[in-house]
Parts: structure tokens; C-alpha cells; sequence
């Protein structure tokens, strides 16, 4: 017994100092991650003299709200940048949650001709990458007259075959009994869906709301491609233009910068407590 005890013993003390390790490694990955952040929170509350000087001092030495002021008040088209990314970042997550929640739920549950091929289909998309679909969409938004417009910006993002997956693999796993009980109680295939299914998919439509808005908001590649009027400009791009051909104002770049991340980090608190559990519900069996 005492050799058991003595292996038992040395077993705790490596598991032990293995989570030490883990957490050290966690912590400094957090530090290095967060310090290039809290430099740029910094940088947005100095003047542009102290940013360029060379000063990598975290602390500003000169406090100063002007670089806030400048972008709010002073630059005419920043509100406008602003309600523009937020339109269609809104837009493109809404819609993606529908579109992408009814095939990921038609793929898993439905029976019609051609459904195995469509999912190959599916699958096959996510091995494209989106640089080779740009030119295309250009062409197609072309053709429609949809340049430098809304819709021009939200409709080819409307679906997204990562998440079709992601959803299908989720309702795969969901427990066809609440299916089963609702339809017996009447319920058309669709009022399952919309009253039982997509109630209790939370986790997954939480998860793929994360990542979808995050994609939308940050996307700089096609807005560049197809906006080309100032005041259809997204945020992304609205930065962009604070670089001019001799100098950059990087005061304002990153007080524009920290107003950008704002919506993303309060969609990720919100969506926090069922971020992980909806990643999770995700894998299974295919």
C-alpha cells in the first residue's frame, strides 16, 4: 500500500506543477497578447509629437482627449462610418443565423433528392479560398447595380458555408424526441423548427453570431473593392483614410481604432456564456 501511496503521491505533485506551467504559459501569452492593445489605448490619448517620438511608454506623458474629440466632432464622416458598419455588420449576422441555421437544420433532418451531393457541395466551398470569389462578385454586383450600396455589401454575405456546417453538425446531435412530441402535437415542419429547434439551438446560434459579426466588421477586402463613395465607407476603410501620403496620424488612427474594437468586445461579453458551450455542440458525429 505505501508504494501505491508513494506513486499515487508523485502522480498529484506532476499534475500539480504540470497545471503551474499551464497557467504561467496562459498568463504570459495573455500579457503579450494585451500589451500591443494597452500600447494602442495608450497611444489614443497622446498627442501625435509624443507618438512619433520614439516614447514606447505605456502611460501618456501628455493626457489629451483632442484625438476623440477630432474623430466625433471634427471629422464629418466618421459617424456616418460608424452607423455604416454597423448596418451592415447587423445586417450580415441576422441573416447568416437564418439562412445558415434553416440548411444546417434541412441537411440534418430533411430527406430530399440530391441532399448527400449539396453537403459534398458545401464542403467543397470551404476549401475555396474568398480572395478567388472576389472578382466574380464584382462582376455579378456590377450587373445588378448594386455598387457602392447596402445590399452590394450584405447580400454576398448573407451565408457562409462554414457555419451551414456548424449548424448541421449541431441539429445532427439535437434529440429528435422534442421534434418528434411537437410534431405530434400538430406542429408543421417549419413551427418545429421555429418554435422548438431554433429556441434551444442558443449555444450554437450564440457561437456563430461571435464569429460571423467579427468577420463582417473587420472586413476590409470587398468593401475596398466595391464602395468607392466616402460616405459608403465601413469603419475599416474610414481608418484607411486617416493615412495620408506624407503622414499618418496615428493619434487619431488609434482613437478611431479603440472605437472600432468597442462593439466587437461588448458582442463577445454578450454572447460569453454561450460562446464555449456552443463550440463544443458543434462536433460530434457527421
Amino acid at each position: 500500500m505505501s508504494n501505491l501511496d508513494s506513486h499515487s503521491e508523485r502522480l498529484c505533485q506532476r499534475s500539480y506543477w504540470l497545471k503551474i506551467l499551464v497557467y504561467v504559459g496562459l498568463v504570459l501569452y495573455a500579457i503579450v497578447t494585451l500589451i500591443p492593445f494597452l500600447w494602442a489605448l495608450s497611444a489614443s490619448f497622446k498627442p501625435l509629437s509624443e507618438i512619433v517620438s520614439g516614447d514606447s511608454s505605456l502611460l501618456p506623458k501628455h493626457f489629451t482627449l483632442d484625438n476623440y474629440k477630432q474623430i466625433f466632432f471634427q471629422e464629418p464622416l466618421f459617424l456616418r462610418w460608424v452607423f455604416n458598419s454597423v448596418v451592415i455588420a447587423v445586417s450580415v449576422t441576422v441573416l447568416n443565423l437564418l439562412f445558415n441555421s434553416m440548411a444546417g437544420y434541412a441537411l440534418a433532418r430533411l430527406r430530399f433528392r440530391g441532399k448527400h451531393l449539396l453537403f459534398l457541395l458545401i464542403l467543397a466551398v470551404l476549401a475555396v479560398p474568398a480572395q478567388i470569389s472576389l472578382i466574380p462578385t464584382f462582376l455579378i454586383l456590377k450587373t445588378f447595380g448594386w455598387l457602392n450600396s447596402y445590399q452590394g455589401s450584405i447580400v454576398p454575405s448573407m451565408v457562409n458555408a462554414t457555419f451551414i456546417f456548424m449548424m448541421r453538425q449541431f441539429f445532427v446531435n439535437f434529440p429528435k424526441e422534442l421534434e418528434e412530441a411537437a410534431a405530434l402535437d400538430g406542429s408543421t415542419p417549419f413551427g418545429v423548427f421555429w418554435r422548438i429547434v431554433l429556441p434551444l439551438a442558443k449555444p450554437a446560434l450564440a457561437a456563430q453570431a461571435v464569429f460571423v459579426f467579427m468577420g463582417s466588421w473587420n472586413n476590409f477586402l470587398l468593401p475596398m473593392v466595391i464602395l468607392f463613395d466616402p460616405e459608403m465607407f465601413t469603419l475599416p476603410l474610414g481608418l484607411n483614410a486617416f493615412k495620408g501620403q506624407y503622414i499618418s496620424y496615428w493619434n487619431y488612427i488609434m482613437a478611431a481604432s479603440m472605437v472600432f474594437t468597442l462593439p466587437a468586445l461588448i458582442i463577445y461579453a454578450f454572447f460569453n456564456r454561450y460562446f464555449i458551450q456552443g463550440v463544443t455542440f458543434t462536433g460530434g458525429k457527421g
